[in-house]
């Protein structure tokens, strides 16, 4: 199982960074003429958790990589072991497959609505369709499950510290959008955010 990991985890966040993140941005820019990485790079709060949230991503893709080319030192350090059981890693890897497919859905759903930050610039049309439906920010909840995923795969205290601090930086960035929607919908979307619970509605 091991070595499978070592394999798996590199090769699949580099399928998760190209697919969601690459490949739908060059998609998106040329349907509107731009790119959809709006995030800003001034000195403000906001441009500061795109920072944090970028760095958060070079970290994780150098430590996976790190896991492929010396598991000898890094499988064995700060692993969490009464967590490593054959079962619950195979668990994980369903859930970071099954994430992959939900936030590649949701973004194919967003149509040119989607970018990487807030679009001051342009009104972007309110998506409730598909798996909005069900959450109002999917993408988001999608990736917070594959990071749960990779720490039930992979159950380190480096692994969980990615799940944590993703987590607090997208729950940030998602009020950040709240507020922008709200702004840019009114009412549409107070009805909207009434029906449809931030991460998920299980009925």
């Amino acid at each position: 199982m091991a070595d499978f990991i070592r394999f798996f985890i590199p090769l699949y966040f580099i399928i998760f960074f190209n697919v969601s993140f690459v490949g739908i941005s060059y998609k998106v820019a040329r349907q509107i003429g731009k790119s959809p990485n709006v995030l800003p790079r001034d000195d403000s709060a906001y441009a500061l958790v795109g920072k944090y949230f970028k760095l958060i991503l070079l970290a994780l893709f150098v430590y996976t990589i790190l896991l492929l080319f010396f598991p000898e030192d890094i499988f064995p350090a700060f692993k969490i072991d009464f967590l490593e059981i054959n079962f619950l890693q195979y668990i994980g890897m369903t859930l970071m497959i099954f994430a992959l497919i939900w936030v590649l859905i949701a973004q194919l759903q967003m149509k040119n609505s989607w970018r990487i930050g807030i679009d001051n610039a342009a009104k972007t049309e309110l998506v409730t369709h598909g798996l909005f439906r069900f959450s109002r920010n999917p993408i988001f909840l999608g990736m917070t499950i594959s990071l749960v995923g990779f720490f039930i795969v992979f159950p380190t205290v480096i692994a969980f510290s990615f799940l944590l601090i993703g987590s607090v930086l997208m729950q940030i960035q998602i009020r950040l959008e709240e507020e922008y929607l709200l702004k840019e919908h009114g009412e549409i979307y107070l009805s909207y955010k009434k029906r449809v619970k931030r991460m998920l509605r299980l009925y």
